[in-house]
């Protein structure tokens, strides 16, 4: 079991062959904001969906949590299921988580594909969300699951039927343990996990807050690929699933990722 984190982390699977896909989640959310690509890609693939620590039905951590606990975590609950080879997806932390993952396990990471990600020397957002959950609680998940979508989409009934789904699981919340998660991501980043050892697909919106930031991450690894949907926010997989998946698939076809139905 890794350290700082209180037990195994929860994880759903869906798909019964084909290489292990590992989607992790962004802050404030949780695993099911993946729900169109475990559901579409299980095709293919294994689709491994993982809470983190203090998200969804996953354990509480205590101080001194790092991304690398967090990495290490994700890696056991991909060995529950599968010890192959896998293809790694993260979304804003589950990026940086992602990145951890595959310093920890190169031979096993077939490739990587990140949204809502970037590359920042200096986290200021971390000490803001650390401030915003200490001041407000959980109460603040309502507002922080709308900054995560573009304010068109946000006006959406869709998009209040998805803030209302992550907001009704409050209960099995642990917000210090969310702040832990703030504390660990607002650490600088050493420049080793930029070595990239695979091949890596950035997926970033046009209306991100991140979106600059993410071709400041494209220079940092150098050799990764970059596309921009237009339009779409920080969960860009949400709002516009259909490109992309588009753009994950010809990336993972290109490679020699994706087998033929």
């Amino acid at each position: 079991m890794t350290g700082h984190i209180n037990g195994k982390l929860n994880w759903e699977r869906l798909g019964k062959s084909g290489p292990p896909m590992v989607f992790i989640h962004p802050n404030p959310l949780d695993h099911s904001c993946w729900l169109y690509q475990m559901a579409h890609f299980s095709t293919w693939f294994r689709c491994i969906g993982i809470d983190l620590p203090g998200y969804g039905r996953s354990p509480t951590a205590t101080t001194g949590l790092t991304m690398a606990d967090v990495a290490g975590a994700c890696w056991e609950a991909v060995d529950e299921s599968s010890a192959e080879p896998a293809i790694l997806v993260g979304l804003s932390v589950g990026s940086n988580v992602v990145l951890h993952m595959a310093q920890q396990q190169p031979r096993r990471t077939l490739a990587m594909i990140h949204s809502g990600c970037s590359y920042r020397p200096v986290k200021d957002f971390a000490t803001k969300r650390v401030r915003e959950y200490t001041e407000q609680g959980a109460a603040f998940r309502r507002q922080h699951t709308y900054e995560v979508l573009s304010p068109a989409f946000g006006q959406t009934r869709l998009a209040r039927y998805f803030s209302d789904v992550f907001i009704e699981r409050n209960p099995s919340y642990d917000v210090q343990t969310i702040i832990e998660m703030f504390r660990a991501l607002g650490r600088p980043d050493p420049d080793w996990l930029f070595d990239i050892p695979c091949p890596m697909l950035i997926i970033t919106g046009s209306e991100d807050n991140s979106h600059a930031a993410a071709f400041d991450l494209k220079a940092k690894v150098g050799g990764c690929e970059l596309v921009t949907i237009e339009g779409a926010g920080h969960a860009c997989n949400m709002e516009q699933p259909w490109l992309w998946d588009e753009h994950a698939l010809r990336f993972l076809k290109e490679r020699g990722l994706l087998a033929e139905t």
